[in-house]
């Protein structure tokens, strides 16, 4: 039976995520990748996790193993309600939508918001599972220009004068893929262009407690509140197989998100629901987060040491506050696709970084590294192979 007829025309712009097929081909012995935003597994709190439980089962009993509502499990919503209130975002529990992981979100934002051909704006590069989420609904992108600090209001201002745009998408702390902060200047003139505009922001930020250095900035969204979807995730700070990710956004989109989940999964795990909102309101989170910060930095020391060390002095890279990611852009003659498979062959992995871009031809010279998996000495292995690789290209051999 043939059926390529049977498949919906919209299949055609739903490729694979290109980093899940990475992790595929880098799990094998000696690998050293580099390529995952993966947490670490040190970073779970494994010896917690039958306390957490028996306090669940404890606590909620069969409520924890039954069907519940589509916007969430309310104990989870009130403790993210105090979590985010501690971020400045002021917002009533009931108003809190928990998903399967951020992911849940950005996908049922795009279902429905996105018409084919409507114009989104996101930086670029940008967070490759939101352009797989959007590309299924044939949005237009149009690329906003960015610096070390972020986006460039003045671009995004001119943007949204000269053409109509469905929603613009950023995540303003330690970038996925570039590790940028949005400064906070820019942060304020970002939420006045929104008000001055009346446009809608997706702002996406899973990585915003993995803060090693710095002084935390607030959210847009508690700059320009009616005007900002505000995403969030656990994956980063609890356990991503739990699959924890939640928003908050204005009303009138907020039912339709609703209203989506109920068509796709009627609600998330309501026992992993449970599980994490004792970790929020045991206090756990707070206790678990400067281990995790005591574990990621140095990663992120060493990640800086080794490319000051083996890399070619004609390549550059991000100088991340948090996060899990360092950018790296070498000269415009760098095909880092060709690069990825002579790593590979050193059993080493990256993400090159043309695949962050939405549009193709974009970022070939560009590569993704994520220090948050390897140890400390792994890293400076695996950078130092690429820093041989580089320079044996450029010698021609």
């Amino acid at each position: 039976m043939s059926f390529h007829n049977l498949l919906s025309q919209r299949t055609r712009h739903m490729g694979a995520n290109a980093i899940r097929e990475i992790l595929k081909a880098v799990a094998q012995p000696g690998m050293i990748s580099l390529a995952g935003g993966i947490p670490s597994v040190q970073s779970f709190p494994m010896t917690l996790l039958p306390e957490l439980m028996e306090r669940v089962l404890a606590t909620y009993q069969t409520a924890a193993l039954q069907y519940d509502l589509t916007e969430g499990f309310l104990p989870l919503r009130q403790a993210l309600a105090v979590y985010l209130a501690d971020k400045g975002i002021a917002v009533p529990a009931e108003e809190i939508l928990i998903t399967s992981g951020s992911q849940g979100v950005l996908d049922a934002a795009a279902k429905v918001m996105i018409t084919p051909g409507d114009t989104v704006a996101v930086e670029a590069p940008t967070y490759l599972g939101a352009l797989q989420a959007f590309n299924a609904y044939e949005p237009v992108y149009i690329c906003l220009e960015c610096d070390d600090d972020g986006v460039l209001p003045d671009h995004l201002s001119q943007v949204l004068q000269t053409r109509p745009i469905k929603f613009i998408y950023l995540v303003p702390n330690f970038q996925n893929p570039t590790g940028r902060t949005l400064s906070m200047e820019r942060r304020e003139a970002v939420a006045g262009i929104l008000r001055e505009t009346n446009a809608l922001l997706i702002e996406d930020d899973p990585y915003g407690d993995l803060r090693y250095r710095g002084k935390h900035l607030p959210a847009i969204k508690t700059l320009a509140p009616d005007q900002v979807i505000y995403v969030s995730s656990l994956s980063k700070v609890f356990a991503p197989g739990l699959r924890i990710g939640f928003c908050h956004a204005p009303q009138p989109i907020r039912k339709w998100l609703v209203r989506t989940k109920q068509g796709v999964d009627l609600h998330t795990g309501t026992l992993n629901q449970a599980l994490a909102a004792e970790y929020l309101r045991g206090g756990y989170l707070r206790r678990q987060l400067p281990i995790i910060r005591r574990l990621y930095r140095p990663k992120l020391t060493a990640m800086l040491s080794a490319l000051a060390n083996h890399f070619p002095p004609n390549f550059r890279w991000s100088h991340p506050q948090g996060g899990m990611f360092v950018w790296v852009q070498g000269p415009p003659e760098v095909a880092m696709e060709s690069i990825y498979q002579k790593a590979l062959a050193c059993h080493t992995a990256f993400v090159p970084g043309q695949y962050f871009y939405p549009q193709p031809g974009m970022g070939h010279e560009t590569m993704r590294l994520n220090f948050t998996m390897p140890g400390e000495s792994e890293i400076d292995t695996a950078v130092g192979r690429l820093g041989k690789i580089f320079a044996s290209t450029a010698n021609g051999t």
